[in-house]
């Protein structure tokens, strides 16, 4: 069943983790290299078009990104439109204040364009390194979104909870030109996280890591439903994936497929997986969440996720392990040159088929 996209059209973005990559030599990149990497990968991005690039946040080794709002600041000094946003920010080991102050700071210094996905992340480094217990995990994200979602307001806030100290028509600064901050919340796929994005008046974005990304399409009509019955306008759905675009589909999955695999093998090793076999990497590659081939293939699969799920943005994880930095600005051109022209061409079609139908 195909769902329209309707709101202000589609939007395109980028989204990195900085993964820690190869260098030329074939040794790890060293972590300040790879930090500056990424803004040049972002400084691509803005060149070519793209409307968003997204940075992640993680605590750990395999990932040189811990602090993604400096690294933004600094990708806003050297880009003029891109959208600057987080995939995503740790709000349950973070605080709701001091995230709001960092993120309205960045709205300023680029001029209007940041904006915040939070989530509880897909790690729980973060946890025991601020001092958070996990048995409070759910306490946590649930008790700071409802402080974040009241922050956004940029009014007096009163507040109190478990999780922090109470506030009392507490003003926070600076406050934005705009008045508002684009916030949306990650939602890994559980009814309850779509619900509570609903309840809060936020945009959601579905992280589509793992199967068809169709298999969404319940949570996205959720979401709809939810708002409505809640009495709240219609909101954009986003679509996080991972994805990878090369000259051929044989290229961009021999190219990708090793450095997938060592990243999430190792991840599996830490969490009971099995290894990553070429099979497996191959069917979801056809038939699951990696948007990895061809600039026409990459394409049709973009145009079949957003048309399924009738979201207004779809953001490519392009990013993948320790895949070298030079494949990561190939695959970013071929994105932003072809690909998201390419999708804009195939969405326009299936939009006139419905029209004439």
């Amino acid at each position: 069943m195909e769902r329209s996209t309707p709101l202000d059209g589609i939007r395109f973005g980028l989204d990195t983790f900085g993964d820690v990559t190869l260098a030329p030599d074939g040794t790890r990149t060293p972590y300040a290299q790879v930090i500056r990497d990424v803004v040049e990968q972002a400084v691509l991005a803005d060149r070519l078009g793209v409307d968003v690039f997204g940075v992640g946040e993680h605590h750990r080794d395999d990932f040189a990104v811990s602090a993604p709002e400096v690294v933004l600041a600094a990708i806003a000094g050297r880009t003029e439109r891109i959208g600057l946003g987080t995939a995503v920010t740790v709000l349950s080991s973070d605080d709701p204040v001091r995230v709001f102050e960092r993120f309205a700071t960045l709205d300023a210094v680029s001029r209007g364009r940041a904006e915040i996905i939070l989530g509880r992340g897909s790690f729980t480094e973060s946890f025991p390194l601020f001092g958070y217990d996990l048995a409070d995990y759910d306490a946590l994200f649930t008790e700071k979104l409802e402080l974040m979602s009241r922050l956004l307001t940029e009014g007096p806030v009163t507040w109190e909870g478990s999780v922090r100290a109470a506030l009392t028509e507490q003003q926070v600064y600076p406050k934005t030109e705009s008045g508002r901050i684009t916030t949306w919340v990650g939602v890994g796929g559980s009814p309850e996280s779509v619900l509570r994005a609903a309840r809060h008046g936020l945009p959601m974005v579905l992280a589509v890591i793992g199967g068809d990304p169709v298999r969404f399409a319940p949570y996205a009509d959720f979401y709809r439903q939810a708002l409505e019955q809640l009495g709240r306008e219609p909101l954009p759905i986003a679509v996080h994936a991972p994805g990878f675009v090369a000259e051929t589909d044989a290229e961009a999955v021999e190219t990708v497929y090793p450095h997938a695999k060592g990243m999430l093998d190792r991840i599996g090793r830490e969490r009971g997986w099995p290894p990553l076999t070429r099979a497996r990497f191959e069917a979801d590659v056809a038939e699951g969440a990696q948007h990895v081939g061809s600039p026409e293939t990459v394409a049709r699969k973009i145009a079949r996720s957003v048309r399924a799920l009738g979201a207004q943005r779809f953001d490519l994880k392009y990013s993948s392990g320790t895949l070298p930095h030079a494949d990561l600005m190939r695959s970013i051109e071929l994105y932003g040159s072809v690909v998201v022209p390419r999708v804009r061409e195939l969405l326009a079609e299936s939009a006139e088929d419905v029209t004439v139908a």
